[in-house]
């Protein structure tokens, strides 16, 4: 971090060393952070948006989190790990990763509405900020409430004390984000709860075999890990796991 701050600094030190006169001592720069009382309304404006983009932007990886496809796909790599025993292979890094790669491909549709239908106008002058806002949340609200379950729906709007929308539009976003997340939860487990089925079958099958045979000192886990190993490569499990993410997105 120091280092990357004095590479910064090395330009605007030379060229001071360049204009300096011989025999004087080499000037260093000076870096200033200050905050001033604002003496218009217009700058209390512009202080106020700043302050809200880095409240948006520390809020970033929450938003991805709660408004796109990446907890089902993190919840259910995560499960494929757990059910193979495996511990840290593949590593979190590499499964976040994965989850982000494929956030990135299923929210894509998505995105290009909001950038054509929000960003780029309002880029261009054409709308202004609250009407680019409006026009964003359209297609990622139609996106969530695809995914959503008309109970988690209700829930909200009940515990909101809101009328009975009467179509998908008048459902704020208040309400449609912590549905769609507990909705997005209980996929993640009914998916993760069937690839954990036939692991556990090898588990069984695998400890009653130990037990018959009077092995009951080793750990089942121990030989259990490589067959159930084998089964995911023979079936190609990862290929299966991306396959079966993809197609539960409606």
């Amino acid at each position: 971090m120091l280092a990357g701050f004095l590479w910064l600094l090395a330009p605007a030190a030379v060229a001071q060393a360049a204009a300096a006169p011989a025999g004087l001592p080499l000037p260093l720069p000076r870096v200033q952070v200050g905050v001033d009382a604002a003496t218009s309304p217009q700058e209390v404006a512009t202080s106020l948006q700043i302050l809200v983009i880095l409240t948006v932007l520390s809020l970033a990886p929450a938003l991805l989190v709660l408004t796109t496809s990446f907890t089902r796909i993190v919840v259910v790599l995560g499960f494929v790990r757990s059910a193979l025993g495996t511990q840290q292979a593949p590593p979190n890094q590499v499964l976040v990763g994965l989850a982000l790669i494929l956030t990135f491909f299923v929210m894509a549709p998505v995105w290009n509405q909001v950038n054509a239908q929000a960003l780029q106008p309002y880029l261009a002058g054409q709308l202004d900020q609250g009407t680019a806002l409006a026009r964003a949340e359209v297609p990622l609200r139609d996106f969530m409430l695809r995914q959503t379950r008309e109970k988690d729906l209700a829930l909200f709007v009940n515990a909101a004390a809101l009328p009975q929308p009467e179509k998908p539009a008048d459902l704020p976003m208040q309400v449609v984000v912590p549905a769609f997340a507990i909705s997005e939860l209980k996929t993640a487990f009914q998916l993760g709860f069937v690839i954990y089925i036939p692991f556990i079958v090898i588990d069984m099958v695998v400890a009653t075999t130990l037990m018959s045979m009077g092995m009951m000192m080793l750990p089942p886990m121990m030989i259990s890990l490589p067959f159930k190993i084998l089964l995911f490569v023979m079936v190609d499990g990862w290929h299966l796991v991306v396959q079966s993410l993809l197609a539960s997105f409606r």
